[in-house]
């Protein structure tokens, strides 16, 4: 018959189970060793050694300590140890000093023991452990509503040598999808429990190979894991690189902020967060040798009396002596403070940090976190012991260094564990218990909706509903085209009765061309499309015009976007016989244009990498110089016209890294390390990153057009995509990245066309009060000041006037502008990109005084609103002071003023009496105060 953890656990505690008889011989694993653990080996191990007496193994436990021997096998009355457990709990030389006193139950068995000769197997050593961790399972509290499901993490224990352990949390699911840690309700029964030991009754040693299963129960619900148990009897040592490195990064050794810095700290220098673990290696063990690492006395070594604050240390005290970090340090030593050859260390391949996702509710609600590493030879560890945990909202979900999550206030936190060179992160939810809320039945167009609407549900958010016929004409043809719609596709919209009319006129804008010089415009900024005067700097203005029509002229044949990246990338040729290829001369240093090609194309910032290892990302100064080697062999020469470049594959060159010198083989981010002999780099790299391969060019390009039609993207900034900047809905960015990838074969029309269709895109401005501080999730339409280009073109627009821009025609529209050089005030002022990067930060949206001046008391809206005559020639067509208010507010605003609104303006205008000059300049005036209003100014 199975016996549960639980059982076995209670008779261990010696808690329930009387002794079956004076006949029954002690064993001393199941009755003694618990007593010794719990109560005694704390304060008699090799790091405490109180009254020189150890309890940690027998041979050290029968020579005694400075009081003598511990016991006198065969008389208990006549032994130390039973006289100092049997003294009254008030006596102040009562043994155990510290929590309980022994019951009489494990006095009776200390005893007996004793008189049957105190036997002690001779392999078996001692761990401290705490009784509270071998309790039994605890009652689980009534929710009032039912557990969907049970899952226990990870999901398969296998347990490699003898100093392997596993961790385990059980996480129960509810009904309405918030989650609880049970794993202190849980029992824990394994088929064979002979091949699983305790350190404590949700974390399993390894005691024999073989392979069992695991049954987890919970409120009815039971769950099996597999168990494998292997290599029991190999004891590895200590390593440098996987038990070493990750002390110091755990405890902060090797961060900016201490020995990390460029400087080092107090004398000392670590490679920041670990870079470079053979320096590290030759700092400890042979600068100041024999100083900071003592061989012949471990426990002496400056590096371990500093760390525990037996000496004085700047950092304070880091790790309790006796404890895991401390007995690694001091073993690593004692066994010669070897490090290990690179090509012999196992490389972690898959971090994860479970459970993989939480909803807790109520602040003070606890999750425990377990995290397992995979390496390279095959084998995986649990590491939560030596992981660095991070929050990105500690009010909201504070975790501790075990890796405890409690919950604090509503909302929404991202919960982060580094381990060696990886970052992996989990979406943690918190809202308010007892919170009175019904899931909404809302309008769900597409599978948009239906994706943010789960989200909005978990974070108990309601959404705010559709918005009028005009807010979305006005939106969809200023986030379409860039422009408004006229007065006559003003009435024509709205007089429309068909219930598919919004959609027919999404499909209607997607074709007109002022779409494609949108995008062409946000392609030409992040291509960095700009003229420079020195072409040994930068692009000529004749090849900066001819990328810029090169590049419409693709999405304006609808291309599909993954080929004309695979063209740009993998360009060569002249300058001017082949556009693209202007893109390799933009930027000519290699490692710069690894790294734009990794930010354009991937979202990617990779700069931290080249000098370290990056804190917040799973990115190696190997993975930075391994992808710098595509860009090594690119050749450049003069056309010959004297203006252009020719750009070619050289064949020659090679990166090399700054640590070692080491030349590095081309490797793709995150991927394999392709053959390139023989080969143009650059070919073999574009085929790969615009490939279903290279899962993070279609995240990146259907996150930055989400960007743009909701103001912020599911990932923002939308070019810093890394680990710790998670998607805000990383369920959505998924789905619309597969179906941008197969389903559109990346026809990003297509997924445009999902966008503005979706009743997320189609919501009001208005919050209500479940929504109003949302700013990430999309349950209302975000109000967003107009680009600088498209504010031009739409004051032109409405005001019936024309700007001329270099190079293009009287009437062209300033989102036309092809070199990023043509600028004026106005767009400077209101934050156009100057094209000088290729960061998303160089487009400013956000108001500022000096623009809000410009408007009122600049050139631009007054001028344009005398130049372009439109009060005087609707007032020539005989049209009345109402119905030309009314022209302003359908041109400027697409709606129609109300009756307030009206009134106000036509006794303003009455007031200038029946002079036609006067009634004129009031509603010109009128004109001026429509156009400097926010109303006019933001998209909404």
């Amino acid at each position: 018959m199975k016996k549960s953890i639980t059982a076995v656990l209670s008779m261990l505690c010696a808690a329930s189970l009387p002794l079956s008889g004076q006949d029954a011989k002690i064993s001393f694993d199941k009755d003694i060793q618990p007593i010794l653990e719990f109560h005694c080996v704390a304060c008699h191990d090799a790091n405490k050694t109180k009254g020189g007496l150890r309890f940690d193994e027998a041979k050290l436990f029968f020579e005694g300590g400075d009081g003598g021997p511990a016991l006198i096998k065969g008389k208990p009355d006549e032994s130390l140890m039973i006289e100092l457990v049997s003294l009254p709990e008030d006596d102040p030389d009562v043994m155990p000093p510290k929590g309980r006193v022994l019951n009489e139950l494990e006095l009776a068995k200390l005893r007996q023991w004793i008189k049957e000769g105190a036997e002690w197997p001779e392999h078996l050593k001692l761990v401290a452990k705490e009784e509270t961790d071998f309790t039994s399972a605890t009652p689980l509290e009534d929710k009032g509503k039912s557990i969907a499901r049970v899952d226990v993490f990870p999901e398969d224990i296998v347990l490699e040598s003898k100093r392997d352990s596993q961790s385990v949390v059980v996480m129960a699911t509810y009904e309405d999808d918030t989650t609880r840690d049970v794993t202190s309700n849980a029992t824990f029964t394994f088929a064979d429990p002979s091949l699983v030991g305790l350190k404590s009754r949700s974390h399993f040693i390894p005691t024999k190979d073989g392979e069992t299963r695991l049954s987890v129960e919970v409120a009815k619900h039971t769950v099996e894991v597999p168990v494998t148990v292997k290599e029991t009897t190999v004891n590895h040592p200590v390593s440098f690189n996987l038990d070493v490195m990750p002390v110091f990064m755990r405890n902060g050794c090797n961060t900016g902020a201490c020995h990390g810095s460029a400087r080092g700290q107090d004398g000392f220098m670590l490679s920041l967060f670990g870079y470079d673990p053979d320096g590290d290696h030759y700092r400890l063990t042979r600068e100041m040798a024999g100083y900071r690492v003592n061989l012949a006395i471990p426990e002496e070594s400056l590096l371990v009396e500093k760390a525990i604050e037996a000496v004085p240390h700047t950092g304070g005290k880091l790790m309790e002596k006796g404890g895991h970090a401390h007995s690694t340090l001091v073993e690593w030593i004692a066994t010669g403070a070897e490090n290990e050859k690179k090509e012999d260390v196992p490389y972690v391949t898959e971090l994860t940090l479970y459970p993989p996702k939480l909803v807790l509710e109520g602040a003070g609600s606890e999750q425990q976190m377990t995290v397992r590493a995979k390496y390279s030879d095959g084998h995986d560890r649990d590491v939560t012991h030596l992981a660095v945990f991070i929050t990105n909202n500690e009010p909201t979900a504070n975790i501790d260094p075990s890796g405890k999550v409690t919950a604090g206030k509503r909302g929404e936190a991202f919960i982060m564990a580094r381990y060696e060179t990886k970052t992996v992160g989990i979406q943690t939810i918190v809202i308010p218990e007892g919170l009175e809320y019904t899931r909404p039945e809302m309008t769900e167009n597409n599978y948009i909706d239906s994706l943010v609407h789960d989200k909005l549900h978990k974070l108990r958010i309601t959404p705010s509903g559709n918005c009028s016929d005009e807010a979305f004409l006005r939106r969809s043809y200023l986030d379409i085209l860039g422009q408004l719609p006229t007065s006559e596709e003003y009435h024509a919209f709205i007089v429309d009765q068909g219930d598919d009319k919004r959609a027919r006129k999404i499909d209607e804008l997607l074709e007109r061309k002022e779409f494609t010089e949108m995008w062409v415009m946000k392609w030409s900024e992040l291509l960095q499309i700009r003229s420079d005067a020195n072409i040994n700097q930068g692009i000529s203005y004749k090849s900066a015009l001819l990328y810029n029509g090169w590049l419409r002229d693709r999405i304006a044949a609808n291309d599909p976007l993954n080929e004309i990246v695979v063209d740009l990338v993998g360009s060569k040729g002249g300058t001017f016989s082949n556009p693209a290829t202007n893109f390799y001369q933009v930027e000519r240093d290699a490692l710069k244009l690894s790294e734009n090609v990794a930010q354009v194309f991937m979202g990617m910032r990779l700069q931290c990498a080249q000098c370290h290892n990056h804190p917040f990302d799973r990115w190696t100064m190997d993975d930075y110089y391994g992808w710098a080697a595509f860009f090594a062999q690119i050749g450049r020469k003069r056309g010959v016209d004297q203006r252009e470049q020719l750009i070619y594959n050289r064949g020659s060159g090679e990166t090399k890294h700054i640590v070692g010198g080491q030349t590095m083989a081309p490797k793709f981010l995150g991927g394999e390390t392709p053959d390139v002999q023989g080969k143009d780099r650059r070919e073999v790299l574009a085929k790969w990153l615009a490939s279903p391969d290279n899962s993070y060019f279609s995240r990146n390009v259907v996150n930055m057009v989400w960007s743009h039609f909701f103001g912020v993207g599911i990932i923002d900034p939308v070019d810093d995509v890394r680990v710790s900047n998670p998607a805000s809905n990383p369920e959505l960015l998924t789905e619309l990245a597969h179906r941008f990838e197969v389903d559109y074969n990346y026809d990003f029309r297509q997924l445009v066309r999902d966008i503005c269709n979706s009743a997320t895109y189609q919501r009001t401005t208005q919050a209500n009060p479940s929504n109003q501080d949302d700013l990430n999730n999309f349950a209302k339409a975000r109000v967003r000041r107009q680009r600088a280009e498209v504010m031009l073109d739409t004051i032109t627009q409405v005001t019936d006037t024309k700007n001329k821009f270099r190079g293009l025609p009287l009437g062209a529209r300033a989102v036309q502008i092809g070199d990023g050089r043509t600028s004026n005030y106005f767009l400077t002022t209101f934050g156009r990109a100057t094209r000088e990067t290729v960061c998303s930060c160089e487009v400013t949206m956000d108001p500022s005084l000096s623009q809000a001046l410009h408007l009122m008391n600049g050139d631009t809206v007054t001028e344009k609103i005398e130049e372009g005559g439109m009060v005087e020639a609707l007032t020539t067509e005989g049209k009345n002071p109402e119905q030309i208010i009314e022209q302003i507010y359908i041109r400027a605003l697409t709606r129609k003023p109300t009756t307030e609104e009206m009134t106000q303006l036509l006794e303003e205008v009455n007031s200038a009496g029946e002079d036609p000059a006067q009634r004129e300049l009031v509603l010109n005036d009128v004109f001026w105060a429509v156009l400097n209003s926010k109303e006019f100014m933001f998209n909404h």
